[in-house]
C-alpha cells in the first residue's frame, strides 16, 4: 500500500518511541475488536430492511420465473447527498446481499417503525431459513422502480439504483441513487438499535 513502511525496513513499527503495538496484536492502531464494538454500540442507529429481487434465470425470456426476494436488516444506513439524492448502506463482504447487489443494481430500503421489531429480528438471524419463508407472512408491496419488496407499515421507503460500490475493510459500501421515496405510515416512532438491542425512542 502507498505510504506504508515495509515491515523489513529499519525501524518500521519497532521504534521504542512508537505508541502503537506491533502487528502481532492484530490491530496496529491499538484497538481490539471488543473495544471497537463496545464503543460503537453506544451510537444509536435507525433500523432498516434492505431488500432486492434476484434477477430471473433467463433475463432474455419475459416468461422466465422471477428470482427470489432477499432481505437483510441494516443499521449502517445514511443519507449521502441531496442533489443528486444518494444514500449509503454498509454490507458485510461476501454476505448474500453483498453478492446479490454486485449483480443486481436495483434495491430498496424500508425504514422500520418501533412496532416492526419482529421484522428486524427475523431478517438479522444467522443461519436462517430461506428468504421466501421470511417474507411469507409480512405485508409488503413491490416497488414500481425496482420490483423489490417494500415493507407495509414502514415509516419511509426508498427505491435505489447502485451508483458505486466501495470495498472497505471487511465491508462493502453501496451508494445508491434514490429513484422513489414515500411515507407509507405516519404511525409510531422509529425502531432504533443501541447497546446491542432494538429499542423504542423515548
Amino acid at each position: 500500500m502507498p505510504n506504508t513502511p515495509s515491515l523489513t525496513s529499519p525501524g518500521a513499527l519497532t521504534s521504542p518511541a512508537s505508541p502503537f503495538p506491533s502487528p502481532a496484536s492484530g490491530h496496529a492502531e491499538g484497538v481490539s475488536n471488543e473495544e471497537f464494538r463496545a464503543a460503537m454500540s453506544r451510537l444509536a442507529s435507525g433500523v432498516v430492511l434492505v431488500t432486492a429481487q434476484e434477477p430471473p434465470l433467463d433475463p432474455d425470456d419475459p416468461l422466465a420465473p422471477r428470482g427470489e426476494d432477499v432481505g437483510m436488516t441494516a443499521t449502517a444506513f445514511m443519507s449521502v447527498s441531496l442533489d443528486p439524492p444518494l444514500v449509503l448502506v454498509s454490507l458485510r463482504e461476501g454476505s448474500r446481499m453483498d453478492d446479490l447487489l454486485d449483480e443486481q443494481p436495483l434495491w430498496a430500503v424500508s425504514v422500520l417503525s418501533e412496532s416492526q421489531r419482529h421484522i428486524a429480528g427475523r431478517f438479522a438471524m444467522k443461519g436462517r431459513v430461506s428468504d421466501r419463508l421470511l417474507f411469507a407472512d409480512i405485508p409488503y408491496v413491490r416497488g414500481e422502480a425496482t420490483g423489490a419488496p417494500l415493507a407495509g407499515g414502514a415509516l419511509a421507503t426508498l427505491e435505489c439504483r447502485t451508483e458505486q460500490r466501495v470495498p472497505v475493510g471487511d465491508h462493502t459500501l453501496v451508494i445508491g441513487r434514490v429513484l422513489t421515496a414515500a411515507l407509507p405510515s405516519a404511525d409510531g416512532g422509529p425502531l432504533t438499535y443501541f447497546r446491542g438491542r432494538y429499542r423504542q425512542l423515548g
